[in-house]
């Protein structure tokens, strides 16, 4: 084999668009097992890259993640952490805020936002209701 040839050889099996739940599950365990390697040569960089494309590109399509409204997300950090509405009153001010927020009849405002996202350690973004993006 000419040495031009040798430079695109792959030393790992070739990946193919993933077709099955199984096939799915295999990608994402060589995914884990790469990710676990202390320093990775080029190629298992590119080869992990790839396994990250194929898989994201399956489970956006077979698992979708359903769009929620914050107050959905923030009832379920607070369900996750056992928490009360009156743990939060220091965030919101009040437990009666709290509520009204809950409730769906007040909105959370930015600074709510920068110390729930805090709180819970979770990015500003999920409290911000999703958007529906124009078609480009």
């Amino acid at each position: 084999m000419s040495t031009a040839l040798q430079k695109y050889e792959l030393s790992k099996p070739a990946l193919a668009a993933i077709t099955s739940d199984t096939q799915n599950e295999l990608y994402v365990a060589a995914l884990l097992e790469l990710e676990k390697q202390p320093r990775l040569s080029a190629e298992d960089r590119k080869y992990a890259n790839v396994l990250a494309v194929l898989i994201e590109s399956y489970e956006k399509v077979n698992f979708p993640i359903p769009s929620v409204s914050p107050v959905e997300v923030l009832a379920e950090l607070i369900d996750a952490n056992n928490l009360r509405q009156k743990d939060l009153a220091p965030i919101f001010g009040s437990e009666s805020i709290v509520s009204e927020v809950l409730s769906g009849k007040r909105e959370l405002n930015r600074q709510q936002i920068e110390k729930l996202s805090q709180r819970f350690a979770v990015s500003p973004a999920v409290f911000f209701p999703a958007t529906k993006t124009a078609a480009r």
